[in-house]
């Protein structure tokens, strides 16, 4: 290339390319944790995971735990508000809530409901309402667990769940063809293309998404359609969570926390 400015040009260009393909990732520390499950951690600092079906939520010392062993395996859990923790047991279609001090607050099985339900998912929304999908009516619903009171709020939709998430105004899933969805409090759902296969998945917030697969971790750029490869030093790992810009990655021997930031 003859002309040195646009050589220059290009050279700038590809260093800027290649300084955006990377996120910043640095580590915090390690913990030892010999668990099954690692849940992740609230803004307290407690850290919450399963051992042999039992729920624990830990802080140095000091270990709370609830175990109901007669509903079968604890299928997921969700922690949007510490104060009222969500444990669902979906082969005794059963919805556990408990308190900050794990106490149990509220049972609802579902299979004694007045309107017939198989949940195949469960998350808390707002307003004292849970996010529950029937897998009856194949329909997306609010449950009032104060009023013990259901409602469908989507049509019936085809294909199974192979994965959901939820917060207080949004229920999320990737069902078993990759589709990604989203649906609101008001039952409008949204569309958002395919995803790559994956071993597990977390949605961090409305423009990046994470998930891996054979052992390998990466970030989605959700408005660009771009992947990019995070550089982390376990070789291999059983789950990962990201919250509050904290990456934890789970392993066999415990968890290693980075703090990552997103462009």
């Amino acid at each position: 290339m003859k002309n040195p400015l646009l050589l220059l040009f290009f050279l700038c260009s590809s260093v800027a390319f290649a300084q955006q393909q990377k996120i910043a990732l640095s580590k915090i520390n390690s913990e030892a944790l010999k668990a099954d499950a690692f849940v992740g951690y609230d803004s307290f600092g407690w850290k919450y995971f399963i051992v042999n079906n039992t729920f624990n939520k830990q802080k140095d010392s000091l270990i709370l735990q609830y175990k109901n062993l007669a509903l079968g395996k604890l299928r997921k859990v969700d922690l949007q508000n510490p104060l009222r923790i969500v444990l669902f047991y979906e082969s005794f279609n059963t919805v556990i809530i408990l308190d900050n001090q794990l106490n149990e607050t509220q049972k609802i099985p579902f299979s004694e409901n007045t309107v017939p339900i198989v949940a195949a998912a469960a998350g808390m929304a707002s307003q004292n309402r849970l996010w529950i999908y029937n897998s009856l009516s194949q329909q997306i619903g609010l449950f009032d667990y104060l009023k013990n009171d259901y409602m469908p709020i989507t049509v019936p939709f085809a294909g199974r769940l192979r994965y959901y998430e939820s917060d207080f105004n949004y229920f999320y899933w990737i069902d078993d063809k990759l589709n990604r969805f989203a649906c609101d409090v008001y039952g409008k759902v949204s569309e958002y293309g395919t995803v790559s296969d994956f071993d597990h998945f977390q949605i961090v917030n409305e423009n990046w998404f994470f998930y891996s697969k054979a052992d390998k971790l990466y970030a989605h750029d959700v408005k660009n359609d771009k992947n990019f490869a995070l550089q982390i030093d376990e070789k291999t790992f059983k789950s990962f969570h990201c919250e509050a810009q904290i990456l934890s990655i789970f392993t066999k021997e415990g968890i290693t926390n980075y703090k990552i930031t997103l462009p």
